[in-house]
């Protein structure tokens, strides 16, 4: 491949096995990158470097799309019908009601859509890359083949790309070839033919798009981006629809109910009108139009709303959400992993004392700790900050000669170190593990061979320092010849135990009071940290959080499938897990049917991130961890979440709302218009009447999805109640049936009123009484004791006011009215009183029977 010119040239097969030089050649680039210009060209050619790249179609597309909605076409099709049988002020309606709603439906949820965008993009993947000679910051989606990347820990990997420069560079690619632990990156030539073996683990001198920077820095040439990547050609091969949740289910089931309902009532008011002989295209457009207000069309724009507001509520309440249907996750969540530190604790770590074995201060440990800290290049933890904080230590006469970074496999980092009289290895890590390694310990500044006493009393002092709530480190060193240059795993053994390392990270003051407010709102806290059991049982009991059991993770490892899932129902604490160990965790209680929310923020968090049902970070965590959270938190603290879960369920509480609302009112006045059309001599309603009804009514719960919500609707998680939502339906529905009935009795029977006016009182009744039903329904509380939002009522109150102006205004008889006299307002609101006081009645006595 000689020359960028096409598409096609952004797949350079096994690039790796290419000598360096060739390949920068091929690429048409230097070690000082490209020039601004050359990029734009190359992303016009090879586009933005994304998996899958989502091109937005053009407004008017997406608007004209809103138009392919089966029932939309349908009144299209009614309407032209119409205007063929010169049906004129029917055409005229029709559409405009149509095209009324498809617009409100269209600007609602392009609006939502615009919001989640842009809270989106403000997460997106940002890159360290050589521009025109500079390093400057750009968006991953933006880098092209060519480009000079800048790699660091924390870092997630942009692109398929070449290693030009390393130091100590070490890369976890679990997520692309499956290897447990990180894999170190040279720059070094391959001396190996790709004929013979050519698979990625070979590829020791390239990194891959969506593996991990774990330690140690480098610079990469990128050689392949976007779909045509190792990761992007295996999502193509493996492409997976996303679970159905179980929300599209029950919505998908709940569809199906309405259309039989529907398609029942409808064949019914035809075969029954064909008897009766009326003129079949009134017929015809009378059936449609109930069967339109019988669907809930606004559905989708109302989780549309709400979930868009979720999102801007919680950003104001310091959660970002990159998925907007997390939010309702959010508020599903009954289960909540988390580590402690930062979330429990205040994440100020500050070095308490260093002591040798035994217990006694000692200095040596000290110095050890800081040699350690000081030459290691991994990601500096809050233990290393503290440890670095003691400025009067000096290393100037210290070099490194190499090192063996952290892993969370090891538990440990090590360092080779020289200051020209003498050269050692100094290892920092877990206790337990640093002492397995020791064969000798210090004791007042002599070496003493270890046994198993010993061995024992160093256990004891680690455990006591655990107990009083301290994290402690164990350091060891040995020394070793000048001619050893390179360390290896295997040099660490016969080790001289130094001493431990103890540090504090006091509790934060409401993390209890935190937690208690999430049991009582049903979510469990499960802590699982890589700490020790005593000082996170001591932290646990700091801050009164219950602890029904705890788990190790070497006991964690023994238990199998079943085992485990018995365990995670005594055992809230685990203790010493390592990432997949986490992972186990997660998906264990998913299985048991849990949703599970994962709080985490550094590199070995991300594969639990990942697999919980809602994974949360925080916007100083490391990239891994940002890019597999689903909800980034812009302050590291339980009560944000604690927030995010009742906005969580207050958006489920208000979309369940306006489908209770919608099916028994909708259900009701379809059992009134079927049984009317039957009975009576003529339709009780034109199409358009009914349409604008509907239309009308839609329009007064367009405040639901920001409507208050009564507190102890957020108090417990909350799931879809397909089964309650019909019984609600089929005992609220017929209450408006009743005084329908009633009213058309004494218009037609009493009052003796024409058809025109009898067709316009019932669409004021109709949709006064619909209408003020709404303040009913939206709380399980007498009406008059939950507050709705004053939105909502400008709303309804806009809604009232035109639907009975209508009659009375000139564009009233385009729809079919007539002016009623006045006394029919009394009559009018006496029904409306009436049908609200047995709505309440029947509404109480529905959840009665619930409780």
């Amino acid at each position: 491949m000689k020359r960028l010119q096409t598409k096609e040239t952004n797949t350079l097969n096994n690039f790796w096995y290419q000598p360096l030089t060739i390949l920068m050649q091929q690429l048409k680039s230097n070690e000082k990158g490209l020039s601004s210009d050359e990029a734009k060209t190359r992303l016009k050619t090879f586009g933005p470097n994304q998996l899958v790249v989502h091109k937005e179609p053009l407004i008017i597309f997406q608007l004209l799309r809103k138009f392919t909605n089966p029932l939309v076409m349908l009144l299209i099709i009614t309407s032209v019908a119409a205007y063929l049988l010169q049906q004129t002020s029917d055409f005229i309606i029709i559409n405009t009601i149509v095209i009324l709603s498809v617009f409100i439906d269209f600007f609602q949820e392009y609006s939502a859509n615009r919001a989640a965008k842009k809270l989106s993009e403000t997460m997106a993947l940002q890159v360290f890359a050589l521009r025109n000679g500079n390093l400057v910051k750009i968006m991953a989606k933006d880098l092209v083949i060519g480009d000079i990347v800048h790699l660091e820990p924390g870092d997630l990997v942009p692109a398929d790309g070449r290693i030009i420069e390393s130091n100590h560079l070490f890369i976890n690619q679990s997520s692309l070839t499956g290897e447990s632990f990180p894999i170190e990156k040279t720059a070094e030539d391959l001396k190996i033919s790709p004929t013979k073996d050519s698979r990625l683990e070979n590829a020791t001198n390239s990194v891959f798009m969506g593996t991990a920077v774990i330690s140690g820095e480098g610079k990469m040439i990128v050689s392949i981006t976007g779909a045509q990547t190792s990761i992007g050609k295996i999502s193509e091969t493996l492409s997976e629809t996303q679970p159905t949740t179980q929300f599209e289910i029950e919505t998908k089931k709940f569809g199906y109910f309405l259309m039989k309902i529907t398609v029942f009532v409808v064949t019914l008011i035809l075969i029954a009108n064909l008897f009766i002989l009326r003129p079949w295209i009134d017929t015809f457009l009378f059936a449609l139009a109930l069967a339109v207000c019988m669907t809930p069309e606004f559905l989708p724009m109302i989780m549309s709303v709400a979930l868009a507001r979720g999102a801007k509520m919680m950003a104001k309440k310091k959660a970002i959400v990159k998925r907007m249907t997390a939010i309702h996750d959010l508020g599903n969540m009954n289960v909540l992993c988390t580590d402690k530190t930062g979330t429990l604790t205040e994440a100020k770590i500050e070095l308490a004392r260093h002591i040798d074995g035994l217990g006694a201060d000692n200095d040596n440990v000290m110095f050890l700790a800081y040699v350690n800290s000081y030459f290691e290049t991994g990601l500096k933890n809050p233990l290393d900050e503290a440890i670095l904080a003691n400025t009067k230590i000096n290393v100037k006469a210290w070099k490194k000669i190499d090192e063996l970074p952290f892993d969370f496999e090891r538990r440990r980092v090590s360092v080779l170190v020289d200051n020209g009289k003498e050269r050692m290895i100094v290892i920092k890590g877990a206790p337990e593990d640093i002492i397995s390694l020791c064969t000798s310990y210090e004791d007042k500044g002599k070496t003493v061979k270890m046994n198993k006493t010993i061995e024992h009393k160093l256990l004891d002092t680690y455990h006591e320092e655990s107990k009083n709530g301290f994290r402690t480190l164990g350091i060891a060193w040995q020394k070793l010849p000048k001619t050893h240059d390179k360390a290896a795993i295997s040099d660490e053994h016969d080790m001289v135990f130094a001493g431990f390392a103890s540090f504090y990270d006091p509790p934060k003051k409401d993390a209890g009071k935190v937690i208690k407010q999430l049991a009582e709102a049903g979510v469990a806290i499960y802590i699982l940290t890589g700490d020790s059991s005593e000082v996170t049982t001591h932290l646990c009991n700091q801050i009164n959080i219950p602890i029904k059991g705890v788990l190790e993770g070497q006991e964690l490892d023994k238990l199998d499938f079943h085992s485990l899932n018995m365990k995670l129902k005594t055992c809230n604490l685990f203790c010493r897990v390592t990432p997949l160990q986490k992972q186990r965790i997660v998906m264990g209680l998913k299985h048991m049917g849990f949703v599970v929310g994962y709080m985490g923020d550094g590199i070995n968090d991300a594969p639990s991130l990942h697999s919980a049902n809602i994974g949360i970070s925080v916007n100083t965590a490391t990239s891994v961890a940002k890019e597999a959270a689903e909800i980034i938190l812009l302050r590291k603290h339980l009560g944000v979440v604690l927030d995010a879960v009742f906005e969580g369920r207050k958006i489920f509480a208000n979309i369940i709302k306006y489908i209770k609302m919608m099916t028994s009112c909708n259900f009701g006045n379809m059992c009134s218009m079927a049984i009317a059309a039957i009975i009576l001599p003529f339709l009780p309603a034109l199409a358009v009447q009914l349409l604008l009804n509907n239309l009308l009514y839609d329009s007064s719960q367009a405040a639901v999805p920001f409507d208050n919500v009564d507190p102890e609707q957020i108090q417990i998680s909350q799931k879809w109640n397909l089964k309650q939502v019909f019984r609600f339906m089929l005992v609220l529905g017929p209450v408006s049936t009743v005084f329908d009935l009633s009213l058309f009795f004494i218009m037609y029977k009493i009052l003796h009123l024409s058809i025109p006016l009898f067709q316009t009182g019932w669409f004021m009744e109709s949709l006064a009484s619909q209408v003020m039903f709404i303040f009913l329904l939206r709380t399980q509380r007498a009406f008059y004791k939950s507050t709705p939002r004053l939105s909502m009522v400008l709303t309804v109150a806009g809604v009232i006011i035109v639907g009975l102006a209508l009659p009375y205004l000139p564009i009233g008889s385009y729809f079919g009215f007539v002016p009623p006299p006045m006394y029919f307002m009394a009559i009018l609101a006496v029904f409306v009183v009436m049908s609200m006081t047995l709505a309440e009645l029947v509404k109480r006595f529905f959840y009665a029977k619930l409780a």
